[in-house]
Order: structure tokens, then sequence, then C-alpha cells
């Protein structure tokens, strides 16, 4: 006869899972959903590797179109386009001076989430570096 698995807890459901005694289980207010889509906005607004290279010149002092274009190796039109979302999205702001407008990143807390995101994948390119030279370069299967 088989045990009976009816009385087997079952991890899918909530009244069965069972906590470590020694781990913090309250649980962490949620945002108000116009606060979350907001921050998705802003992510998305920061999801492009001329965005994030826009930012990050930005955070060192502010640029006019023709630097980001120097400093970049990108077209003007596309620059000019990526300053658009950028600025769209709330991360930049420009001022004319004469005839250039010169951009400045809204405030520091967008340089820490990309100067963040920027040297965690500088991390895992070292890693994964360190790996393949570790290896002979050859690509291991894992599950």
């Amino acid at each position: 006869m088989a045990p009976d698995q009816s009385a087997a807890p079952r991890p899918d459901r909530p009244e069965d899972h069972v906590h470590s005694p020694d781990r913090d289980v309250r649980p962490v207010p949620v945002r108000d959903q116009r606060v979350l889509h907001d921050a998705g906005e802003l992510l998305r607004a920061l999801a492009a590797p001329v965005r994030i290279a826009i930012v990050l010149q930005l955070h060192t002092s502010e640029r006019c179109v023709h630097e980001l274009v120097d400093a970049l190796g990108v077209a003007q039109p596309l620059i000019s386009q990526h300053l658009r979302v950028l600025k769209s999205a709330g991360v930049v702001y420009g001022e004319r001076h004469g005839r250039e407008v010169m951009y400045r990143l809204v405030d520091e807390h967008l340089a820490h989430i990309v100067v963040d995101a920027a040297a965690h994948a500088e991390e895992i390119a070292r890693e994964r570096a360190g790996n393949d030279a570790s290896d002979g370069g050859q690509e291991t299967e894992t599950a």
C-alpha cells in the first residue's frame, strides 16, 4: 500500500511553507503601485547601453551634445534621441548657454544606479575572464 501523500507538506501551498526558525521573516512593506510603475519606467529609460554611457559621462560633469558625441563615438542624431528619452524620464535636464545646451543629471541617485550596475557588470566580466583563463579556455557545461 502506498504511503498517504495527502499529509505530506507541499511547498507550493503557502499554508504548508515552514520558515527556518532563525530567519527574520517579517514582511517588507509593499510600495505604492504608482511608485513601482514609475521605478520601472525609470529603469526602462536607463536600459540602453548608449543611455548608460551618457549617464556615466554626466556623472563626472555636465556635457553638451558634441562633447557626448566625441566621448562616446556615437552619431549626433542618436545622442540627441537618447537625451530626449533620458530627459522625458526625468534623468537629465538641459540648460541653454548661448547656442549650446548643457546637460546634467537631475540628481545623484540616478548616477548611483548606473555606476553600481556598471561596476557589477565589470566584476562579472572579470570573474568570467578568470574562469576562462583557469580552465584553459575550455567551456564547461553546468547544470
